[in-house]
């Protein structure tokens, strides 16, 4: 089988968080011919630096996708763009709206303008589910910024560059998520809150997750949206197996209560995978589904089969054995 980034020169925005990293660990052994980690957090470079020294072809930038001509720099020469970079913590998007905008908005067009002026044969953006009818600022911003990175294909003129999006849900473990808040609660034997007893979550693995991207960035088109088949996860179940397996590997004997505190602001019960609209037109593979472009008279039947028009229901929660295999096995307690 074709290796596509052998040889590749790669860019990761974002490049120090949860994802990015993962993303490193698996571009690592497909032979690029550089990756660049792009980043203003300074001490995580640092570790990074410390983690990979024997690698001679990474580069680390401190920059931030605020600011294009910093953005315009670090991608000289690049192949592919994987644009992580985001402001991505519900409350803090809420109380700091402008903050969100500049970053995942404003950000996301330096990133448009900067691989249309290098010329970057792809980019691939990661928005989230928060982003289907958004009741919060962070889903808000992420929706326009897919819109942008959708709307490139058709003011690009005869530019090279190929855009797509990928739509995530939580990301199992991720830096500032719920399973290490979870963690870090039950060690200082603190009480776990719970919005709801029923909420749940589309939640995927960081290697699904990367997974999606590698995939999704070699078969894009142009405009599209990947959404994966995620799973649905009960947050009441999760707590209940955070407690389970942190007190058993440290060992601790007193009881973590669990505490309802109802919905945040901007928060939803139930997050979405797509809307009504946007169903009717995707596209259906075995591990995702796809959102043509709204404006694009390609053929995607080779992509996969229309979604039948009764509508996408959200599953069952998967059974609690298996929610507890994925956390062991990914390393998360």
């Amino acid at each position: 089988m074709d290796n596509p980034y052998e040889g590749k020169k790669i860019l990761i925005t974002g490049g120090t968080g949860t994802i990015g990293m993962g993303l490193l660990k698996h571009l690592l052994p497909m032979n690029p011919s550089v990756i660049r980690i792009f980043s203003r957090d300074e001490y995580k470079q640092f570790e990074v630096q410390q983690k990979y020294s024997m690698h001679t072809n990474i580069r680390y930038l401190i920059g931030d996708v605020r600011d294009y001509s910093r953005v315009e720099r670090a991608m000289e020469g690049i192949d592919y763009v994987f644009h992580l970079a985001a402001m991505k913590h519900v409350p803090s998007c809420e109380y700091n709206p402008f903050e969100a905008v500049q970053t995942n908005i404003i950000g996301t067009q330096n990133i448009i303008q900067a691989a249309l002026s290098c010329q970057v044969d792809r980019v691939l953006f990661t928005s989230t589910d928060k982003a289907v009818a958004p009741t919060n600022t962070y889903g808000a911003s992420k929706l326009t910024a897919e819109r942008l990175i959708s709307s490139a294909e058709y003011h690009k003129g005869d530019k090279p560059t190929i855009f797509s999006s990928v739509r995530f849900g939580n990301v199992m473990g991720s830096r500032g998520s719920v399973i290490p808040l979870f963690k870090n609660v039950i060690k200082e034997n603190e009480t776990i809150t719970i919005t709801d007893p029923d909420m749940i979550r589309y939640m995927m693995t960081p290697t699904q997750a990367i997974g999606l991207m590698l995939k999704a960035l070699t078969v894009a088109r142009g405009g599209e949206v990947f959404v994966l088949k995620m799973p649905v996860v009960r947050l009441m179940d999760l707590a209940e197996i955070m407690i389970e397996e942190v007190t058993r590997k440290y060992q601790m004997e007193s009881p973590v209560k669990i505490r309802i505190i109802g919905l945040r602001p901007g928060e939803k019960m139930y997050e979405e995978l797509m809307t009504a609209d946007e169903e009717r037109n995707a596209l259906e593979t075995e591990g995702m589904y796809i959102i043509p472009p709204l404006y694009s008279n390609q053929s995607y039947e080779s992509h996969g089969h229309k979604i039948v028009e009764s509508g996408l229901k959200i599953g069952n929660p998967i059974p609690k054995a298996t929610l507890r295999d994925w956390i062991l096995s990914e390393n998360l307690i």
